[in-house]
């Protein structure tokens, strides 16, 4: 099984790569079979990631997040499986060039620096916490590309009204559609990260002997998790629109950003303990 691994995990970045090109290539040729190539190129691509992750949980007995490289790989494997998700649920797959460009760089980097772990933490070893950290990476990756999704909208937005058109107005949806996309983004990023919320707390106890629900990182999430909830009822309840809606998404991204980064390095808590 080891050589079976070690062979998918060779090819992934093959994968990704051929992925992203006929992604590029239809964004600047918009041809129906390469419409059709691409998608079926996502689909592959997602089966092979999730064959070579289950049978590396298998091999090795823990969900590959006890490592930052264990961690890319699943990181591409969510961001991948959240756009699918998008783009299955909006029918629109000409944006996918401008998102599926991460995973193809968090796969290469994972393939050249994996490591095969056997000794690890108990701890590390729960599928309550895989479950909890790939629903994260998929909530996070939502948010995400809610931001993408909103820079697109300004960009577009600048070109319609300076009158400069190019390659990009040409390509992309118009705002509306851009609007909408960032909006379905955070909503599946915000209903990722509520399941990891619950998944963590109803486990948090059953890890620790005296767990510690301040901890700085929850408590960053929730208020991720809050301002999301906010900005998508204020959608519907304030009729938000435009600009509105897409300064929010890039705020909540901005935030989520500072939460993962500056948060981690300033203080300690119970989730550096891998």
């Amino acid at each position: 099984m080891i050589k079976i691994i070690h062979s998918l995990n060779n090819l992934l970045p093959f994968l990704y790569g051929f992925t992203f090109l006929f992604y590029l290539l239809n964004f600047i040729y918009p041809r129906k079979e390469l419409s059709t190539t691409k998608r079926l190129f996502l689909f592959f691509t997602i089966l092979i990631h999730f064959f070579y992750l289950l049978l590396r949980t298998i091999q090795f007995n823990h969900t590959p997040i006890t490592t930052v490289f264990e961690i890319f790989t699943l990181l591409a494997f969510a961001i991948t499986v959240s756009y699918y998700i998008i783009e299955l649920v909006t029918e629109i797959r000409n944006t996918g060039v401008f998102i599926l460009l991460l995973p193809f760089i968090f796969q290469i980097t994972s393939t050249l620096n994996i490591k095969d772990l056997i000794e690890v933490k108990d701890i590390l070893r729960s599928p309550y916490l895989g479950v909890h950290v790939f629903t994260a990476l998929t909530g996070y990756a939502g948010i995400t590309f809610s931001a993408i999704y909103g820079l697109l909208y300004l960009i577009l937005y600048r070109q319609i009204k300076s009158q400069k058109f190019g390659l990009l107005f040409n390509r992309l949806p118009n705002l509306e559609i851009l609007e909408y996309l960032s909006l379905v983004s955070a909503l599946v990023g915000f209903i990722m990260l509520s399941i990891a919320i619950v998944i963590g707390i109803i486990w948090l106890p059953q890890a620790f002997t005296e767990p510690k629900y301040f901890d700085p990182k929850l408590i960053a999430t929730i208020l991720v998790w809050l301002f999301y909830a906010f900005g998508i009822s204020g959608k519907w309840l304030f009729r938000w629109t435009g600009r509105k809606i897409v300064y929010l998404s890039m705020t909540g991204f901005l935030l989520t950003l500072f939460s993962m980064t500056f948060l981690n390095l300033l203080f300690t808590g119970f989730h550096k303990f891998f």
